[in-house]
């Protein structure tokens, strides 16, 4: 598995994945807490790509959170996102569950222990050392 890293920005992104090519690790790249809601699938897609593109040797994946939002779960399956994370209703979810695998997609619940560099005074060495030491997310 590789080391999820949450990026708020293109700087946070093109951080991570140049620390996961120095290294030669796979990374993923997880948007923050609902940030599919708010601003949406095709911003958090356009990040992934234009970080991802700088090293395409590097395997890069993307794990976009759509927090509550049914609708915006269904939008990010169809820009291509293959790992969701849902936080709504219980209800929704089995749905959710069905029409993301039925796509080869996964819809993850919050809470699998990622690294936050939100106020990091120096995101690229974080995630350097996150991903070469195996350091224990918080």
């Amino acid at each position: 598995m590789s080391g999820r890293i949450i990026v708020h920005s293109l700087e946070h992104a093109r951080a991570a994945v140049a620390a996961a090519a120095a290294l030669g690790v796979p990374v993923t790249l997880v948007s923050a807490p609902g940030a599919g809601a708010y601003a949406g699938p095709s911003w958090f897609k356009a990040l992934v790509d234009a970080a991802a593109a700088a090293h395409p040797e590097t395997a890069v994946t993307a794990v976009i959170d759509c927090g509550e939002e049914a609708g915006t779960v269904l939008a990010a399956l169809r820009a291509g996102f293959n790992r969701v994370i849902f936080t709504g209703p219980e209800a929704a979810r089995g749905a959710l569950a069905d029409i993301a695998a039925a796509r080869g997609a996964v819809l993850e619940r919050a809470g699998t222990p990622a690294l936050e560099i939100l106020g990091a005074r120096d995101p690229a060495a974080e995630c350097r050392f996150y991903l070469a030491e195996g350091r224990q997310a918080r």
